[in-house]
């Protein structure tokens, strides 16, 4: 075990023991702080482990360590970088010619070893040595004399590189047994994002590509990879209604499990409204609902709410419904797909809310990343049997409407609200545009938000133009009812 939240799962239990590994990242990356946690999960263990150090000091380890309220007790922390380090005829050998002080620094590790025999070693870091053997050979044949000292011996070697020089590094990652990368991206704005990259392991089926990561109050916490299809259970199908008769109408009956619905169109046609009356609907049904508000506050949300008579701030006070607050511009998506995924395993939720997709296309760093986040967020969702409501705004509030993009052909369900006027009123409509798992009316009904909560009247059958925002009065229409009034 690794003692890093996450990224166990990533290589499948832990680094293989008594192998050697290379941690490599720009400096600042949280290399540091990961080795330490690693040789902690080892003296919990009861093993002996060993911090051998060449660019901080004692002290400065201790620092890290106060910052996330850890003690270092168990830990043989070795400076080779203090004078102390070495001593008698090896402490002169600090000003001695590049070659000599390399051969007394890696036998002062290795003595170090031979004498405390340990089961964990990190050393910290590579870029002293790279500096002091001046040659990508004389380089590798250190790293390889390391490698071959630790090879047999049972011990888990830890290599530190912040990758300061510009040779050397594929000569080391063809050593190591395996490679781990970590680095640090700095957005236009927000926050830096952290992720980490298992670039070779060896005998390990890991799980491949980028994985976001934070440093936190206790440490590194690594978010895995979101796949869809690790994470199957069935599940009892069928339709979930709202509770408004001209909407489960429109829909034959409701929205079924383990299917995606998207409520689209532009700002106050009621979308989040649609998406609170289903939150409200499930958890009277006696399950967990998750809200995920990117566009605004809770205090807002809930007020919103008890304005058309859903009071849902006694369930999340209770715990009925998980409200989370997001800021895009402070989480990766790897973060929210991984908080997702434990709101549903471990937490019961039967029913997801996110509330705008346009602040989650804000959380990612690169637009063409967004349809295929969401594609494996939805595929897990849609496998644990769980009901996915998304919310997105169209650009514009009459007329022509633009999405920012395009996932309504991921969506099992699409509803379709607009704005139109009809004798010097703004009105709202609602439409089903799709529903791949049943029947559902091809008819635009009047929707009303007041006191009474949502109300939605027949058909607008003598109403032409109404997705337009500019309907007519069609007088040759057969008669119906007409809500246009």
């Amino acid at each position: 075990m690794t003692g890093v939240a996450g990224l166990d799962s990533i290589i499948r239990g832990g680094f293989p023991r008594g192998r050697l590994f290379l941690v490599e990242g720009d400096p600042g990356v949280g290399k540091t702080t990961l080795a330490l946690q690693f040789l902690m999960e080892g003296a919990r263990r009861g093993e002996r482990v060993v911090y051998v150090t060449l660019s901080e000091t004692k002290e400065e380890l201790n620092a890290v360590a106060a910052s996330h309220d850890w003690s270092l007790d168990g830990i043989e922390i070795y400076e080779l970088s203090s004078p102390d380090a070495l001593t008698g005829e090896e402490q002169n050998t600090l000003f001695h010619p590049s070659e000599v002080e390399l051969a007394e620094t890696t036998k002062a590790v290795l003595d170090l070893c031979s004498r405390i025999k340990p089961h964990r070693v990190v050393f910290d870091s590579l870029s002293e040595i790279r500096l002091l053997a001046q040659s990508p050979l004389r380089y590798r044949r250190e790293v390889l004399a390391l490698k071959q000292y630790f090879a047999g011996r049972g011990c888990t070697v830890l290599l530190l590189d912040d990758r300061s020089g510009s040779t050397g590094d594929s000569h080391l990652q063809s050593i190591a047994h395996g490679v781990l990368s970590l680095e640090q991206l700095a957005p236009l704005y927000g926050a830096h994002r952290r992720r980490a990259r298992v670039m070779k392991m060896r005998g390990v089926s890991f799980r491949g590509g980028y994985h976001d990561f934070e440093i936190c109050h206790g440490g590194l916490k690594v978010y895995p990879r979101l796949v869809a299809a690790e994470h199957v259970r069935p599940f009892e199908r069928g339709a979930v209604p709202c509770g408004v008769a001209g909407i489960d109408a429109m829909l034959g009956g409701g929205l079924d499990r383990g299917t995606s619905t998207l409520l689209l169109g532009p700002a106050g046609t009621g979308k989040s409204s649609i998406a609170t009356l289903w939150a409200s609907a499930i958890v009277a049904r006696g399950e967990r609902v998750a809200i995920y508000a990117f566009d605004e506050g809770l205090g807002t949300m809930t007020e919103r709410a008890r304005s058309l008579g859903y009071d849902i701030q006694p369930h999340i006070d209770a715990g009925r419904i998980i409200a989370r607050q997001v800021d895009p511009a402070e989480i990766p998506p790897g973060q929210f797909a991984d908080e997702v995924r434990e709101a549903v395993e471990r937490q019961g939720v039967r029913a997801v809310v996110i509330d705008t997709l346009n602040g989650f296309l804000n959380a990612m760093p690169d637009e063409s990343f967004l349809v295929l986040q969401l594609h494996e967020l939805l595929s897990f969702l849609a496998q644990q049997g769980v009901l996915t409501i998304i919310v997105m705004s169209q650009h514009g509030l009459v007329g022509s409407m633009n999405s920012p993009t395009d996932i309504s052909y991921l969506a099992d369900t699409v509803l379709l609200l607009r704005h139109f006027e009809a004798h010097g009123e703004l009105k709202k409509a609602i439409s089903v545009l799709k529903k791949r798992t049943g029947r559902h009316e091809h008819s635009i009904r009047e929707m009303h938000l007041g006191k009474e909560g949502v109300t939605v009247g027949e058909p607008l059958k003598r109403f032409q133009g109404v997705l337009t925002g500019v309907p007519r009065l069609d007088v040759n229409a057969p008669d119906g009812p007409d809500h246009g009034h």
